[in-house]
C-alpha cells in the first residue's frame, strides 16, 4: 500500500514539476548513462515514458545519477530525500 501511494505521488509530481522530458545535460548524459541502459533503455530519451520509468526505479537511480537530474531540475530536493527514504 505504502508503495502505491508513493507511486501517485511520483507521477502527480511528474505532471506538477519538471521531467526527464528534457534533452539531457552533460552531467546527465554522464552519469545516468548507466541507470539509463540498466532500467529504462526502452524508452525514448526525451519521452514522458522515459520519465515514468527513471521515477518507477528513482530508489535504484546512482547518488551521481540522481544529482546530476537534480541539478538540471529534473529532481527536487524533496523528490531526491523521498527516494532515499525509499531506499532505504
Amino acid at each position: 500500500m505504502k508503495h502505491a501511494a508513493l507511486a501517485v505521488a511520483a507521477l502527480m509530481a511528474l505532471y506538477a514539476g519538471p521531467s526527464f522530458a528534457a534533452e539531457p545535460t552533460p552531467a546527465e548524459e554522464k552519469y545516468c548513462a548507466h541507470d539509463y541502459r540498466q532500467y529504462c533503455n526502452e524508452d525514448g530519451l526525451g519521452s514522458q515514458l522515459l520519465a515514468i520509468c527513471m521515477r518507477q526505479h528513482g530508489k535504484e537511480l546512482s547518488a551521481e545519477c540522481i544529482k546530476a537530474l537534480e541539478d538540471a531540475g529534473e529532481v527536487t530536493p524533496q523528490e531526491e530525500a523521498e527516494l532515499e527514504k525509499m531506499g532505504k
